[in-house]
């Protein structure tokens, strides 16, 4: 009988060892600056932002969702591929490519308001990475668009990063040739500069356990 209850307690600690033992799972869903546009794999905002966590003592996987030339109505529609194998949080980054594009902020609004929705549903704590107009687009523009974050991020109650490019856009050593994407020193600093916040969104993470 001892004996018995001596192996039902190491089976008990053995599996609550191994659930333990899984590791934090966090989606970064985005555009082409989440994907890696222009860098090597290992050099790709997800896989830099891993490493950096796990140095700093976190058992964390981060996902590479990103999709090159995605809008927010993209990172929508496919939203449900990209948590399909589960999330414990998200990181989204996406706007971008609206912005260039120069489509109404309204509908941006929209889209993102949806998609914040939807992944609220699944109970994931969520961090919004946020992007700003162009200069050239004009003052008006701007005024629509830069908001749309903010807004969104207090409406739901999710994390807000401001502005994704910080110290990285405009600056010719930190960008490839195209001036809008981040070579490997770049997206180090948006790593270094974003981690605050990842950390901010474990500890929710960890909060709902």
């Amino acid at each position: 009988m001892r004996h018995r209850i001596f192996v039902f307690v190491l089976a008990l600690f053995a599996g609550l060892a191994g659930a333990e033992a899984k590791s934090m799972r966090i989606v970064a869903l985005g555009d082409s600056l989440t994907a890696g546009y222009g860098v090597l794999g290992q050099e790709a905002f997800p896989d830099r932002l891993e490493a950096a966590l796990v140095k700093r003592g976190h058992d964390v996987e981060i996902v590479n969702a990103g999709v090159s030339g995605d809008t927010v109505a993209d990172g929508l529609a496919r939203l449900d591929w990209a948590l399909a194998d589960g999330a414990d949080g998200v990181i989204v980054e996406l706007g971008a490519n609206d912005m260039l594009r120069g489509h109404d902020p309204s509908l941006v609004r929209e889209s993102l308001d949806e998609l914040l929705s939807r992944i609220s549903e699944t109970g994931a704590p969520v961090l919004l990475a946020g992007m700003r107009a162009a200069p050239n687009l004009g003052v008006v523009y701007g005024a629509r668009y830069d908001p749309i974050f903010p807004d969104l991020a207090e409406k739901h109650g999710t994390l807000l990063y401001p502005f994704f490019l910080d110290g990285v856009a405009g600056n010719a050593s930190l960008n490839q040739a195209d001036g809008m994407h981040p070579n490997a020193a770049g997206v180090d600093i948006i790593v270094e500069r974003i981690l605050p916040s990842v950390e901010a969104l474990i500890e929710r993470i960890k909060d709902k356990s």
